[in-house]
């Protein structure tokens, strides 16, 4: 059995370091099960949140949706893709437009294959990002400008997508997280906490839905993720998360 984990709000709370319990217990669970992790962030940060050993003990890490491809902490592939200069200039609008207030920097993150866009910025502190959480739940600001970019460029080959609590993943269409099913072989079970349409896991739990044995499991948090890997049952499973 294939295991693939989201790392943002699966393996850990979003942008921050993993529970040290479940780090540890996840470290030993990796080097004895066929696991990857995929995910929106480059590899420096995925370090960061879940650790140097996790990311050497599991079969690959799939940064920016696959388009940094890291094994035992050296880079295989990268891609060269770089977003359109007019392309930029449309997202700096949706930016200067936003009715959110705050603004904190980075707001256009360029990284392999891949660009994330954030109203709040990238800078923003756990306090900043909660605000703009709690204002985009109640605003939907960025399925608002997903839907207005995918209505512009998707003639083009563009794709934004959901990500994360702040941001929008762009990236070329197909060169998004559903790229990484090619390499998986065998039953495989899918967590990630995006799975709805227009968040950046459902690209790939659709592929992975088109095949038999294939299992995909939207969690709410690391918590759900943590409650399945230590023994639930899979009718308990499902009183904690959807199984799409």
């Amino acid at each position: 059995m294939n295991y693939v984990f989201d790392v943002d709000g699966t393996l850990t709370p979003s942008r921050m370091k993993m529970d040290p319990s479940f780090q540890k217990f996840f470290l030993e669970f990796a080097k004895n099960n066929e696991c990857f992790l995929i995910t929106g962030s480059d590899y420096e940060k995925t370090v960061q949140q879940v650790g140097k050993e996790i990311c050497e003990n599991v079969i690959t890490v799939w940064n920016c949706c696959g388009n940094s491809v890291w094994q035992r902490g050296v880079e295989v592939y990268r891609s060269d893709w770089k977003l359109p200069e007019y392309v930029e200039n449309w997202l700096k609008n949706m930016l200067k437009n936003s009715d959110f207030g705050l603004r904190t920097g980075n707001h256009i993150e360029h990284r392999p294959g891949l660009v994330n866009f954030s109203v709040v910025g990238r800078n923003c502190t756990l306090g900043e990002r909660m605000l703009y959480r709690q204002w985009d739940e109640e605003n939907k600001e960025r399925q608002t400008i997903a839907k207005a970019f995918n209505i512009a460029f998707n003639h083009e080959g563009l794709i934004a997508q959901v990500a994360g609590e702040t941001g929008l993943d762009i990236t070329p269409i197909g060169a998004d997280k559903s790229q990484v099913a090619i390499s998986l072989f065998g039953p495989t079970t899918f967590f990630g906490d995006k799975m709805e349409v227009g968040g950046n896991d459902y690209p790939l739990a659709e592929e992975l839905k088109q095949r038999e044995d294939n299992v995909c499991i939207s969690v709410k948090d690391w918590k759900d993720t943590q409650r399945y890997l230590f023994g639930l049952s899979y009718k308990g499973l499902h009183e904690y998360v959807g199984v799409v």
